[in-house]
């Protein structure tokens, strides 16, 4: 079976949004139903509070993400839901009031596509919330309901607040608040695949799917790849999947994961031991350290893992808003930060940044991660220049985006590879250590020399011995680099 995946994403640079968090327009137009009762723009997050972040917000920022370099938005629930992060719908067919409803999603839709930048949704499809019609006529009405068999119903009567009470019914990780669907009832699986049918059709290009390995039923996930890439062949399906997630990159499902499995043994490497481990959560523990040679290992072994059309379209991230901030996760050690977004960067795959990371948000686990926007006198302008940096070259070479990956050195604290593609290599060597190293390597089976400096601070020197070429660099201490 040949797999096709995105080519689109293959060039991708994504930028992930918490709606609600991420920037408040500065116009209320005509029906967009304004809150009373905010929390602080600046307080610290609490679980259920509000900040006001809304989708007319988004537009006046666009200018921003796409000067940033930006090519894809991923943004997390904006459907209809009584939760800050809306991750509980109440209507898949209606986008939050809060956050300008169906008036706003329309704006932004075409305000993106004017500029180039794709539009990716969060689908919450395991799982309804206590609001959303079909469950709530059940409370309303018990076993006189026309809709029970699109949950899973244990008994009578239902006790959906009540926690002293058996819930009789199954809810997410048993939380009451989050009803799962049956998806083996044809009305509610089929109710499912037209919601990602009608915002396919209203212009979205693609699906972030929440917890999609909690779908049991067999041909969910085919059926709903072949309905979607109907609509649109070049529609991206990425799946969370926090560990191997083979099952279901076989070419018939997703186009790719969120790639925690990058994220993790990349943690471990740059920062060593220094990652807090009260920030771990769920599959990301990035501990303990590891050496250069064993990320090589890892690496390899990841790579290996799935068919390289998957690979270039894996989601590959740092953090997200189910993890701490990776500068809070390593107490603040910028010079980690920035060696794993240089990996970031130049790995397979589509890089995506978590809003506030490229101009130095922080934030501790769930709710302090997902902090509001910082105002731009608050920004570190540091890191804010590397993230641009990184994102032009990018966007510059091929080679980063689709060329092959060699490692060519991995040793103690210096790891070094190349992406190959037709005549242009980019060489990246990254140096954990406190002390400056100096390393030498055969870089046989690279089709160029290259030795001009994109990034960062080396002395590069190029010999040859018996036809053979050799690398020779000195890299400053807990810094890295990218020659081209």
């Amino acid at each position: 079976m040949t797999i096709k995946t995105p080519d689109w994403v293959k060039n991708a640079v994504f930028y992930q949004i918490f709606p609600d968090r991420f920037a408040i327009g500065s116009q209320t137009p005509k029906g967009h139903w304004q809150a009373s009762s905010l929390e602080g723009w600046d307080a610290t997050p609490t679980l259920q509070g509000y900040k006001g972040g809304n989708l007319w917000g988004v537009i006046e920022k666009l200018d921003y993400l796409k000067d940033l370099g930006i090519t894809a938005i991923y943004f997390t629930p904006i459907f209809q839901s009584a939760s800050n992060h809306r991750y509980h719908t109440h209507d898949y067919y209606q986008i939050d009031p809060m956050l300008g409803g169906n008036v706003a999603f329309q704006a932004l839709i075409e305000a993106a596509h004017q500029k180039d930048i794709k539009v990716i949704l969060d689908g919450v499809f395991n799982h309804a919330s206590r609001g959303f019609f079909f469950f709530n006529d059940i409370l309303e009405n018990g076993p006189y309901s026309p809709w029970l068999d699109w949950f899973k119903i244990h008994g009578w009567p239902l006790s959906a607040y009540d926690g002293s009470k058996p819930a009789n019914y199954e809810g997410w990780l048993d939380n009451r608040a989050l009803p799962v669907f049956n998806h083996d009832n044809e009305q509610a699986r089929e109710y499912i695949m037209q919601v990602g049918e009608y915002w396919i059709h209203q212009g979205i290009d693609g699906w972030r799917l929440d917890v999609p390995e909690e779908i049991k039923t067999p041909g969910f996930w085919q059926e709903f790849r072949t309905r979607i890439k109907a609509i649109n062949p070049e529609a991206y399906i990425v799946g969370e999947i926090w560990f191997d997630a083979s099952e279901w990159l076989d070419g018939t499902q997703f186009d790719g994961v969120m790639n925690y499995m990058f994220a993790v043994p990349t943690i471990a490497f740059v920062a060593g031991d220094r990652f807090r481990r009260e920030c771990s959560q769920f599959h990301y523990h990035p501990y303990p350290g590891i050496s250069a040679e064993e990320y090589a290992s890892k690496i390899k072994n990841l790579l290996h893992l799935y068919p390289w059309e998957i690979q270039l379209t894996q989601l590959n991230l740092l953090d997200s808003h189910d993890t701490a901030r990776l500068i809070t996760s390593l107490g603040g050690d910028q010079k980690s930060v920035e060696l794993a977004t240089i990996l970031l960067f130049t790995f397979p795959g589509a890089p995506s940044i978590f809003y506030g990371d490229e101009v130095g948000l922080i934030g501790a686990k769930d709710p302090d991660s997902r902090r509001g926007f910082p105002r731009q006198e608050k920004w570190d302008l540091e890191v804010l220049n590397y993230h641009r940096k990184l994102i032009s070259l990018r966007n510059q070479y091929p080679a980063l985006r689709t060329g092959n990956y060699q490692i060519l050195s991995a040793e103690d604290s210096v790891y070094v590879f190349a992406r190959s593609l037709e005549q242009e290599t980019i060489i990246v060597a990254i140096n954990t250590d406190s002390d400056a190293q100096r390393v030498n390597f055969s870089t046989s089976g690279l089709q160029s020399t290259p030795s001009h400096l994109l990034y960062g601070d080396a002395q590069i020197s190029w010999q040859s011995v018996e036809e053979q070429n050799y690398l020779e660099l000195t890299i400053p201490p807990q810094s890295g680099l990218i020659i081209g």
